[in-house]
């Protein structure tokens, strides 16, 4: 890129949407020190990370709805199975049970929410409803994945519930502004991955930006399904793959070298490839140096591989590991509702765990957005024009005289 293309200015581009947030932005920032100086709470003693400009590429439609949602979905489609109908009591249900420790029993509050959203009505209202949050959030471009399997009990066809939930996505999009993308996930314990790949090749044209193999990984490898992945290599299609969350490292190395895996949903368990000795140096097994150096990204989720047991602790989780040798990571949320987060939270926890910088939440933000499954040009256009001039500002501001 030409070097005058990183100058561009807010003057220069119409930000009528996110002018509000930008503005509380800097009223909540008591500067007093360099932005080069501020790592980790005292960070977060100066910036608002809720309104620093963040990318999201791993979030599921169906865990991430409104307690409040569920309940009005569930009382207007007759669905009578809900715990409780009181939200604040709902949402503690939902975190309660996403915190046992393991992959399986994180899934089973997924029955709730894929069961209230069986019609196009409620289908466009969650997806308009995740715009809408990802807007509060700060989020500027998202990638939301869903199986339209779990959604036809309703009658719908497949193509009928994409539809839907692109409906939401677009009036959610015109409505804040927030750019997407939606990924078509099968299921690695269902025999219907051919179809759901050609479900995401046939809907590209309207949103759809790529394919993913998603649920429990013990006794699924994603190498059962390469002839889903291969129509859509053949399709010049994009491809990440939930890989080395509740496995170790043979369930990464298929997802590359079976499936063709663009980019790695989770990976934590990428570690296991990693000697640290005493003096904190690296040595790289084969496979973590092919993902280093082919710039495969890591899709992390604090929160939720804490949650599946993923991780012994958020202080042990790898991405800091990753993150300072250099892999391409990014933060992402998995599951709002049953982990309780959002990106402002995972990346409030990033900052403070692993002392990040404000550079290291610009280079977070960046990495997302190449990675991104969206066009180049919008990929450009969004870090030149709204990633990196609000970086900027806010640097700016931090540097300039107190205020």
């Amino acid at each position: 890129m030409a070097k005058e293309q990183t100058l561009v200015t807010f003057a220069e581009i119409d930000i009528s949407a996110c002018a509000p947030a930008r503005d509380l932005l800097f009223e909540t920032m008591a500067i007093s020190l360099p932005s080069s100086t501020l790592r980790g709470k005292a960070l977060l003693d100066q910036v608002s990370i809720q309104h620093l400009p963040k990318v999201l590429l791993h979030e599921h439609l169906d865990g991430g709805l409104r307690p409040s949602t569920v309940i009005e979905l569930a009382k207007e489609n007759g669905y009578k199975g809900l715990p409780t109908e009181n939200a604040s009591d709902l949402a503690a249900w939902f975190h309660r049970g996403a915190q046992r420790g393991n992959l399986p029993e994180y899934l089973e509050g997924f029955l709730h929410t894929t069961s209230v959203m069986q019609t196009a009505e409620s289908l466009e209202r969650v997806a308009f409803e995740f715009i809408e949050d990802m807007y509060h959030d700060g989020v500027i471009y998202a990638e939301v994945r869903f199986a339209p399997v779990f959604h036809t009990e309703g009658m719908l066809t497949q193509d009928e519930v994409v539809a839907a939930v692109v409906r939401g996505l677009e009036r959610g999009e015109k409505q804040y502004g927030v750019q997407w993308g939606l990924i078509i996930c099968a299921m690695r314990h269902m025999q219907q991955s051919v179809e759901a790949a050609e479900l995401a090749i046939r809907h590209r044209e309207i949103g759809v930006v790529g394919f993913d193999l998603a649920g429990g990984e013990h006794g699924f490898p994603p190498k059962k399904h390469v002839e889903a992945f291969q129509a859509i290599e053949r399709a010049n299609f994009y491809i990440t793959i939930h890989a080395g969350e509740a496995y170790g490292p043979a369930s990464i190395w298929q997802a590359l070298q079976y499936c063709g895996a663009h980019r790695l949903g989770h990976a934590t368990r990428l570690r296991d490839d990693i000697e640290i000795s005493a003096d904190g140096t690296m040595q790289l097994g084969k496979l973590a140096q092919y993902v280093l150096d082919r710039r495969v990204p890591l899709e992390m989720c604090l929160l939720s591989n804490l949650h599946t047991g993923a991780c012994s602790s958020l202080e042990e989780h790898p991405f800091g590991i990753f993150f300072r040798r250099g892999f391409r990571v990014c933060l992402n949320t998995d599951d709002r509702l049953m982990s309780d987060t959002s990106m402002t939270q995972e990346t409030t926890l990033a900052t403070e765990l692993f002392d990040l910088s404000l550079n290291d939440l610009e280079k977070l933000s960046l990495n997302a957005m190449k990675s991104a499954f969206s066009s180049f040009d919008r990929r450009l256009e969004i870090i030149f024009k709204r990633i990196k001039p609000q970086f900027a500002e806010v640097r700016a501001r931090m540097d300039g005289p107190p205020v």
